[in-house]
């Protein structure tokens, strides 16, 4: 297959334009970005990879994402320095197009899951990644996006998974009380991540698995809900959720970024789980 010379062919306009949300909403596909990305993308059974574009030095520094896509019959094209660039400023040589990626919530449900990590009115691109990522290392099965927090397809969100976002089911489009409803109707204790929490984290880690009455117990099936960077959750989320814990701050910070407070949640949990 011939190498892709010309910047400002149409194939490389319309590459670039899924950087944009209305291409996304219109073609149902979007960018990953990076060899770390693309590496997982190609290598789950589950995401359909369209397009693969290389350029001659990164197929031969990054053989293995090549043979990987190969082995699942797709055609990695090479492509210029410059067409590359002029799909993406963040592609570092390696770039694919794919189908969305996100389920129904039922799907996630189904699941019966233990540790769920659910954002309400996220609406930074780098925080929300960074909580998906944050949510399969601590070995979460799954996390919801509410229908106002951002888009989980933008680039800078999937950047942020460091493709992670191809490792768990991540729902989005949901109504915040419709899915603390379905999560209590499965069993699952719903906490609301908050720092005026009346629960501290560290003393729900202490009484795990033997929490007294009206204690939530971490170590039985959860559901995390973090919210706005800048406002938090608003009153009438906190009051869907079966308990507000905060982490506590030792020293003199004022607060902890969504994405790090969201961490220390969700590996509470696993190790109270585990």
């Amino acid at each position: 297959m011939p190498e892709l010379t010309n910047p400002r062919a149409e194939r490389v306009k319309a590459v670039r334009a899924l950087a944009g949300r209305p291409a996304r909403a219109r073609s149902g596909r979007f960018l990953v970005e990076g060899p770390q990305a693309v590496r997982e993308a190609v290598r789950a059974e589950h995401v359909r990879v369209h397009d693969l574009y290389v350029t001659d030095a990164a197929a031969e520094r990054y053989g293995e994402i090549v043979s990987a896509a190969g082995g699942r019959g797709i055609v990695a094209r090479t492509a210029t320095p410059e067409v590359l660039d002029a799909m993406s400023a963040d592609a570092q040589g390696v770039l694919a197009v794919a189908d969305q990626v996100d389920v129904g919530l039922d799907d996630v449900l189904a699941s019966r899951p233990r540790l769920v990590a659910l954002l309400a009115h996220v609406r930074d691109p780098g925080n929300a990644g960074t909580v998906v990522r944050a949510a399969d290392a601590a070995g979460a099965d799954a996390v919801v996006l509410t229908r106002e927090s951002v888009d989980l397809h933008n680039p800078k969100v999937v950047r942020s998974t460091a493709g992670s976002l191809f490792h768990l089911p991540v729902a989005t489009g949901a109504d915040l009380a419709s899915a603390v409803g379905a999560l209590h109707d499965r069993g699952v204790t719903v906490l609301a991540a908050d720092g005026t929490g009346e629960h501290d984290i560290d003393d729900l880690l202490d009484v795990a698995g033997a929490a007294p009455d009206g204690v939530p117990d971490l170590a039985g099936p959860t559901a995390w809900v973090f919210g706005n960077e800048a406002w938090g959750l608003r009153d009438e989320d906190r009051a869907l959720a079966d308990a507000v814990v905060r982490v506590p701050i030792r020293g003199r910070a004022e607060s902890l970024n969504l994405a790090t407070a969201a961490t220390v949640c969700l590996y509470a949990s696993a190790r109270a789980q585990r």
